[in-house]
């Protein structure tokens, strides 16, 4: 099978998109499969030209306002068209489609080519948060107009499912993601990173994702006034600055990878997601298979990840004084960390990548056979 990856965002940018583009294409290459992405180009020279089995196919973009770090792909139909048509895949996958998904969605449909798209970030809620907020009807508009277009469209929770569902979006199907089990692992938990961060013993709570304002890590200065609590923050973006500004007590480690994350989450006492935006939540599902319980709002992807006073606990979006409560009630009682720490490591148990990716192709099987039975998907 020959699967075209059209991403809005790839390699050197690190994000939960990314992540997931990366075990899909080697668990291709561990099929024999063939894949290639078509991508924004990075700033300036940086980002590698293939991943894998994958060659990388960059177009020319520009830079999103307010965050540098992401690239807007400026390309039209035809370019992309040209670049499906030269490669001949059997499927096109639209992995979070927006601006580069709406090129790549109406030229799959010019081509006749089997489409699944992906459905992981709730953008148009991002708006606001950007001084765009006039136009987050236009982008649910945008969002319904690239998925209707879709053979199928694939969306990470029950959340989501209702969301797009309400929006219109037809031929929706469930995927979640995976976690390497192996590693992240509570047997990482690091004495020398924990007497860093705690060196009077106390309880630490981390927080691991991008530093930008959808994720809302600026709730977390409440943590940081809670007695016997030291604050963890991993990770970069355009709200770092402010953060370190507004927070001056935690501990800020910039983005880290490989062992060195999986060491930050196995060393935290609790994890806590403030974002209300997140459409899945793989922090979540790391720090669960770390053996961390979690804290989040009840919105989106934390609700099925999060089983209440079982795995962690969910409070109400908007309302951090539940959100301090419940970091309090986990900070005060050891006994109730721990059960919930080898509850967490169960739940993730069975979740791994290779199962999460192998029903991956299963829907590719299922939009090729469906492309096979209409030689249009709506308007082109």
């Amino acid at each position: 099978m020959k699967v075209a990856l059209v991403a809005e965002s790839f390699l050197p940018h690190q994000s939960g998109v990314t992540h997931t583009l990366l075990r899909v294409i080697d668990h291709l290459a561990a099929r024999g499969d063939e894949a290639m992405v078509i991508a924004p180009e990075a700033s300036g020279s940086e980002g590698p030209s293939r991943y894998g089995i994958a060659g990388i196919t960059r177009l020319p973009a520009m830079a999103w306002p307010g965050y540098s770090g992401v690239r807007v792909a400026l390309s039209g139909v035809g370019k992309m068209s040209r670049t499906l048509e030269e490669y001949e895949p059997d499927v096109v996958h639209l992995a979070s489609p927006f601006t580069l998904g709406w090129t790549a969605v109406r030229a799959a449909n010019e081509l006749n080519l089997p489409c699944v798209a992906v459905y992981q970030t709730e953008i148009p809620s991002y708006a606001d948060k950007y001084r765009f907020g006039w136009s987050e009807k236009i982008l649910w508009n945008r969002v319904l107009n690239i998925h209707e277009r879709a053979d199928l469209t694939l969306v990470p929770s029950t959340f989501a499912f209702a969301q797009l569902e309400s929006l219109g979006v037809p031929r929706l199907r469930m995927w979640p993601r995976g976690v390497d089990i192996d590693r992240f692992n509570p047997v990482r938990r690091d004495a020398a990173l924990r007497r860093a961060w705690a060196p009077n013993g106390e309880v630490v709570i981390g927080y691991v994702g991008r530093l930008a304002p959808e994720k809302k890590v600026e709730a977390l200065e409440m943590v940081a006034h809670i007695p016997g609590v030291s604050l963890v923050i991993v990770g970069d973006g355009p709200e770092r600055a402010r953060l370190e500004s507004i927070v001056p007590a935690a501990h800020f480690t910039g983005q880290l990878g490989g062992t060195a994350l999986a060491d930050a989450y196995a060393s935290f006492d609790i994890f806590v997601a403030p974002g209300e935006l997140e459409t899945f939540g793989q922090t979540i599902q790391e720090a669960l298979a770390s053996g961390v319980p979690v804290i989040a709002p009840r919105r989106g992807g934390p609700i099925d990840l999060i089983t209440p006073e079982v795995t962690g606990f969910l409070y109400e979006p908007g309302d951090l004084e539940a959100m301090k409560a419940a970091i309090a009630k986990v900070t005060q009682d050891p006994a109730l960390r721990s059960r919930m720490s080898h509850a967490a490591r169960e739940w993730v148990a069975g979740r791994t990548w290779e199962a999460v990716c192998e029903s991956l192709v299963g829907y590719y099987g299922e939009a090729i056979s469906l492309r096979s039975h209409a030689s249009t998907r709506g308007p082109a």
